[in-house]
């Protein structure tokens, strides 16, 4: 066996950025680079079609180690993290029955969601009754004003079977902003810092107790982009940090007692560099307070200053904004996505939201399917052996400091106004993230944004208003602050479908192909799938000789809609024929955008589909001239 090692890479020539530049410019043929290849981020800056080792020269969060200040690369060595259910306790019986039958699945983390009557001594000892509380992570929300109490209660209910504090791993969602957001409370400051002092103190007998949550699952529902929830998010732990050292509590304490629930969506890579990037910039917040370690022993301890208190505990869960009613089965591929980015970045806990859970609460198949979800990354495909396995991509380096880059740039813009909290009592925060769901939901409206199954290759024949149980939310919001709603990307197509599903008559739109067998056959098939969208009938076709033979065919079949599917050159003679076929029986469209567009509307002719159409807005005026 040869003992000399094989380097590949010497028997290369070097090639520079600028050859490869070169190169990618020739293949273009004289299209724009910056046009073409260029991902112009939702985020504020740009990303290139290729990165090279050039492009994190200089970065110092490449020489970071796992588990070590500042924690870019992860708050420990390892990448293991809890597998979590959420569970709404209407009944603390059935609750534990159903908690300890998750554990027995794969869960090492449940979430109880308690009414204020449940939150007694009574009611907590029934819900754990059973559960092992030193052997998994235990989560719990409740009234923001009985969280406190139910810190105490919690604490009492551990140091009675003798836990020993610091194997209780255990956070209590208190967070008087996230109902400003939510529910419009009207809270002022001081009652803030007397709810959160009151929580902080409760929970000061067990190390590992966190009690202030960071809520920022409510920005990502709601639609905003990755450096938008992260730079808010920032500035919202900071409000409680800042206010609860002024008040006088430690600072280390504090920090290590918050923490913070992110939405995970489906933009790959740019999720995973976000908890990269969260890590990175919580722990230069803590550390910029120079917390004092209280810990004589602590490794981490540095010249006195607690660092551990600078690690970031995020809990994560896949978003709401891009699940959809139609097509279902596609939201278990959005999650898994979702789940991959979530903890190949580096979370400590996730939950994966049920495929069905955007038109019914779970049942024991879909919640099956989330957990395992979780299970198949960990006991198959091993992410909890690595820690940062991203650690060294020339991208998601680079993505992890331009979304830093902006994120902090938002912090500071926050700060400098007067913090989180003065705005989201000036709305600010709220005005923002409702511009920036705006802008995404226009994106879906075009299909810039693609949502497989609902704005694109639709299943034809689908229906789903049968299916739909949830109803509105019966909480109500006091509207003393302007409120954030939960948005989904799919909604106003959704309601098309429905639409049409409650009309006397389907719609029904037949393809009228004729001339040049490439394009008709190509344009078929976008108008099917664009109509199909709406979810109208279509009928497509092989071809006719003449469009008098194709118009016939159509108003036999009791068509709606003709669609003229053939090639930009024939369209100046076969769309005026057509349309004087027609006779104004059906409503005609011209699939394509041909340079006789100007003509054919000048002789009547309305309406044009083509890749630049906003297909939810012209379904709309479809809609309502048909349904």
């Amino acid at each position: 066996m040869a003992e000399k090692k094989m380097n590949l890479l010497a028997d290369f020539p070097a090639v520079s950025t600028q050859e490869w530049l070169d190169k990618v410019t020739a293949d273009l043929k004289g299209a724009d680079f910056n046009k073409k290849l260029v991902w112009k981020t939702n985020e504020g800056f740009d990303v290139m079609p290729f990165y090279r080792a050039e492009d994190i020269q200089g970065l110092k969060t490449t020489e970071v180690v796992p588990g070590l200040f500042p924690y870019v690369r992860g708050t420990k060595a390892d990448n293991k993290w809890f597998v979590r259910q959420d569970i709404e306790v209407m009944n603390v019986k059935e609750a534990n029955a159903k908690a300890l039958d998750v554990l027995n699945k794969g869960v090492d983390s449940l979430g109880f969601k308690l009414n204020r009557a449940d939150v007694t001594p009574e009611g907590i000892a029934t819900l754990l009754e059973g559960i092992a509380a030193d052997c998994v992570e235990l989560n719990f929300s409740t009234c923001t004003r009985t969280s406190a109490q139910l810190v105490t209660i919690l604490s009492d209910y551990f140091k009675s079977k003798a836990y020993a504090p610091h194997t209780i791993q255990v956070s209590v969602n208190w967070d008087a902003m996230n109902s400003m957001l939510l529910r419009g409370k009207d809270y002022a400051k001081e009652e803030i810092v007397s709810l959160a002092k009151a929580a902080y103190e409760a929970s000061l007998a067990f190390p590992f107790f966190r009690v202030i949550g960071v809520n920022a699952t409510t920005l990502s529902n709601a639609g905003a982009f990755v450096a938008q929830e992260l730079g808010y998010a920032l500035a919202w732990a900071n409000e409680y940090l800042s206010s609860l050292v002024v008040a006088g509590c430690e600072t280390s304490l504090v920090a290590k007692r918050i923490k913070f629930n992110f939405g995970v969506g489906g933009n790959y890579f740019m999720e995973i560099a976000k908890f990269r990037a969260a890590k990175l910039l919580w722990a230069q917040i803590v550390d910029a307070y120079q917390g004092k370690c209280l810990r004589p022993d602590c490794p981490e301890t540095v010249n006195g200053i607690c660092k551990c208190a600078a690690k970031m505990r995020i809990h994560a869960q896949t978003s709401e904004f891009n699940k959809t009613i139609f097509d279902a089965n596609v939201n278990m591929l959005r999650t898994q996505t979702e789940a991959m980015s979530a903890t190949l970045g580096g979370v400590n806990s996730l939950t994966v939201l049920p495929y069905d859970s955007t038109y019914k609460k779970g049942d024991e198949f879909s919640e099956r399917i989330a957990r395992n979800q979780q299970l198949l990354l960990k006991e198959e495909s091993h992410f909890d052996k690595v820690a940062d396995p991203a650690a060294g991509s020339y991208y998601i380096e680079t993505l992890t400091n331009n979304i830093a880059a902006q994120a902090w740039k938002l912090f500071l813009e926050i700060e400098d106004n007067g913090g989180f909290f003065a705005a989201v009592k000036a709305g600010t925060v709220q005005k923002a993230v409702k511009e920036t769901a705006t802008k995404r939901l226009k994106s879906v409206s075009s299909r810039r944004e693609v949502l497989l199954g609902t704005n694109q290759f639709p299943n034809f024949n689908e229906t789903a208003a049968a299916k739909v149980e949830k109803s509105a939310s019966g909480e109500q919001n006091e509207n003393a602050t302007e409120t954030l709603v939960s948005v989904r990307a799919a909604e106003e197509f959704e309601a098309l479908r429905f639409a049409t599903e409650a009309a006397a008559k389907r719609p029904k739109a037949f393809m009228l192909t004729i001339g040049s067998l490439a394009m008709r056959l190509a344009r078929a098939q976008f108008s099917c799938n664009f109509f199909a969208c709406a979810g109208y009938e279509v009928v497509d076709n092989l071809g006719f000789k003449t469009v008098e033979e194709g118009v016939a065919a159509a108003q036999a079949a009791g068509a709606d809609i003709i669609v003229l599917c053939s090639s930009d050159d024939e369209y100046a003679e076969l769309a005026p024929a057509a349309f004087k076929a027609i006779d104004g029986k059906q409503l005609f469209v011209v699939a394509g955008a041909p340079a006789c567009t100007d003509d054919l509307k000048a002789i009547g002719i309305e309406h044009f589909i083509n890749v630049k159409t906003n297909v939810l807005e012209t379904l709309k005026a479809f809609n309502a001239k048909l349904v």
